[in-house]
């Protein structure tokens, strides 16, 4: 996995540069904004090399295109595409999220407005389907760019779906375990799912293998997700860089909260708790032993497990005997054992 990402991150660099590249004078603050959040220029526009994320998606991508019999420079077009369109979501959600930091930095929004992050998040839209259509530049027949564009389509309403009921959640007193599952298949497991099988679209997959694919992209999707909510609450602050039980304080309504919240015992005092008008630091040990009373991590990690495990039936399903050996399973174990 660390040679795969070694070999392919470069040139997905470079695909991702000739992209978002930009090359009018009158229009550089505009690229600027997103090279900044791209995490190659700093506030000034000067160039940086700064922490841009894990590249999830693109090396997802790349990986199902090798394992299926392709060639991942044809895929890297889409690889682009789905960075892109990742961090256009990021970008849009800090903004309707209020949140003014991401990767130790201010946010787009919070040094130059809503209205020109707004912009800048458009742009970064549009331009993942700029990206996409370049696999035609790639030799890549154009029945699939059609195919791949249409999942890509579908993934894009997918992703605002999941976010129209996170921004709902936070108006709700207690939400569902069932709802929030339907939450992040949108907001998190659609686009990793869409990933997988359009790698593997391009890696002329048939039909049900790549089916196939894009279940264990979903199912691995969630469970990432959820092990997210895990480190929210008992993460390491020295390793995921936040505050110890920082989604706590926030009153996010991740699963493990969730479940506390709609317990049958413990739930009123978990609701009486987070009613209060004011959270800090100072209540975490009282949380944290409600939810020690009602199991919320046992249950998060249970559920983690669930999914992970669906996810590797589905790429045995995919790959056959090949699955264990595959980059594919390597990455989604890499997935369930990460600290941050």
């Amino acid at each position: 996995m660390k040679q795969f990402s070694e070999q392919w991150l470069p040139p997905l660099e470079a695909e991702l540069r000739a992209v978002l590249a930009g090359n009018e004078p009158a229009t550089a603050a505009h690229y600027g904004m997103i090279h900044y959040h791209m995490g190659w220029v700093d506030a000034e526009f000067r160039t940086v090399t700064l922490p841009a994320g894990k590249r999830l998606r693109p090396l997802l991508c790349l990986m199902a295109c090798q394992e299926v019999g392709g060639d991942p420079v044809q895929a890297l077009p889409a690889a682009a595409a789905l960075e892109i369109l990742h961090n256009f979501s990021l970008v849009h959600d800090d903004i309707e999220d209020g949140d003014e930091r991401r990767r130790h930095r201010p946010t787009v929004w919070a040094l130059w407005g809503v209205p020109q992050a707004i912009n800048a998040g458009d742009a970064m839209f549009a331009l993942a389907f700029a990206a996409l259509q370049r696999l035609s530049t790639r030799g890549v027949a154009p029945e699939t760019v059609l195919a791949a564009l249409q999942l890509f389509t579908e993934t894009c309403v997918a992703l605002t779906e999941g976010q129209h009921l996170d921004m709902a959640f936070e108006q709700r007193a207690c939400v569902s375990v069932d709802e929030y599952m339907r939450m992040i298949q949108g907001k998190t497991a659609a686009l990793i799912g869409a990933s997988v099988a359009i790698g593997g679209l391009v890696g002329g997959a048939a039909q049900g293998v790549d089916a196939s694919l894009r279940r264990f992209g979903q199912s691995i999707g969630l469970a990432f997700q959820i092990q997210d909510d895990i480190l929210g609450v008992w993460g390491d602050p020295t390793v995921t860089g936040k505050a110890a039980g920082a989604d706590i304080l926030r009153r996010k309504k991740s699963l493990p909260l969730l479940h506390a919240l709609n317990h049958p015992v413990h739930g009123d005092a978990f609701r009486s708790f987070l009613s209060r008008p004011e959270l800090t630091a100072d209540d975490l040990p009282e949380a944290m032993e409600l939810l020690a009373r009602t199991a919320s991590y046992e249950y998060a990690t249970q559920q983690m497990h669930r999914l992970y495990q669906a996810g590797l039936d589905a790429l045995r399903e995919a790959l056959g005997e090949r699955a264990e050996r595959s980059l594919l399973w390597a990455t989604a174990q890499w997935l369930m054992h990460r600290q941050m």
